[in-house]
């Protein structure tokens, strides 16, 4: 068996109807009979067998990571969201029960379904490759700070990025603009950037990543959204989130309660052995672990639009790049062959004849030489 908020991400389930589409996996050559049957998110799958003591407590809630840090945020009601700050960021829109498809390259996946018989709640999905991937190239790549928490005490050491911007499209761009030709550029530098305005630049990457998304979600609804509840190790650095606040324009509220992840997968068992009884359980749990810190939105819309144009002209100079990488590892190709490439006497005379005879007057190249 697979649940459904699993069994979405095969591409191989209709979502709208949370079973497996009979035309695609025919198109694949699947045959559907090999493919688990799909359950909802909180209802008792079996029993634990074979582990002594264990024996017989019932397995009774399954979810996707990022399903079950929708729920364990306490994000139930239509229009709330989540973004989890990991290596990469992932930010989940609840649609209600509505699949609303994406015409902004973003993903229409299953928030949950609490139930075999309950409703299912549906989601937009936009992921962000680098989030903390990013701080760990400024550690481990460039060198220039020894652990991550570093990252925030040099942002906040300088009042600005010095006009750098940072798109730290390593490895392509993700939602909402797919593009795998883009790679990583820093834009604005001069002699007097500093590592204090890199890592500055490194965490606004990572805060406008995420308004890049939210517009998407914003496009595809019609709707503005309200406030965004975070979780994720990189939740942990303050500056971050209230830079976030500022970029989004709404509040950023972090959870006092850090595992969201865990407390959604529990609290889908939870209700699936009549633990709790109804949905709403979650915000008194929240609440009862300390609810959440708020970091509210302290900039302008006039400065927050200027600052937000000057990230979206700085991700189109990063497209388009890894054109030169085929470019240079052609070169770098056909001068390994030639060192390789074995040289005759008849060859090395001939280089000899070829090399220009220069005396002691200058050439008029378009340098000087002597």
């Amino acid at each position: 068996i697979t649940d459904i908020s699993n069994a979405s991400r095969y591409m191989l389930m209709n979502v709208a109807e949370g079973k497996w589409d009979a035309a695609i996996c025919k198109e694949l050559g699947i045959p559907m009979e090999c493919l688990p049957t799909i359950k909802s998110n909180a209802e008792v799958y079996g029993t634990v067998k074979g582990f002594g003591k264990l024996d017989g407590i019932r397995i009774a809630g399954s979810l996707g990571d990022q399903h079950a840090a929708l729920l364990g945020q306490g994000c139930i009601e239509t229009g709330s969201s989540k973004n989890t700050y990991g290596t990469g960021c992932f930010m989940l829109l609840n649609t209600g029960e509505k699949a609303v498809p994406s015409a902004s390259g973003l993903l229409t996946t299953i928030g949950f379904k609490l139930g075999e018989n309950a409703p299912t709640t549906y989601a937009l999905e936009g992921s962000v490759a680098c989030a903390g991937r990013t701080v760990q190239w400024l550690r481990d790549n460039l060198k220039i700070i020894k652990e991550a928490p570093e990252v925030e005490q040099h942002a906040l050491s300088v009042q600005d990025t010095g006009g750098v911007t940072l798109v730290p499209a390593f490895s392509g761009l993700f939602a909402p603009y797919w593009r795998e030709d883009a790679r990583a550029v820093a834009v604005g530098m001069t002699l007097y950037t500093r590592k204090e305005h890199l890592c500055r630049a490194a965490l606004e990457a990572v805060a406008f990543s995420t308004v890049d998304v939210m517009e998407a979600m914003k496009r595809d609804t019609g709707k503005s959204l309200g406030n965004m509840h975070v979780d994720g190790g990189m939740t942990a650095n303050n500056f971050l989130m209230q830079l976030q606040a500022n970029l989004l324009g709404v509040d950023v509220l972090r959870a006092r309660m850090p595992e969201a992840t865990v407390l959604g997968a529990a609290f889908a068992a939870g209700l699936a052995v009549g633990f709790y009884k109804d949905i709403k359980d979650i915000k008194a749990i929240l609440e009862k672990a300390g609810g959440w810190e708020s970091f509210p939105s302290k900039m302008m819309a006039a400065e927050r639009n200027k600052e937000y144009i000057r990230w979206k002209d700085a991700v189109q100079r990063s497209l388009d790049l890894q054109k030169f990488e085929a470019q240079a590892q052609k070169q770098l190709d056909q001068a390994a062959a030639a060192k390789a490439a074995p040289v005759t006497q008849e060859a090395n005379v001939q280089q000899k004849s070829a090399e220009p005879v220069l005396d002691e007057q200058p050439v008029n190249t378009g340098c000087r030489f002597w």
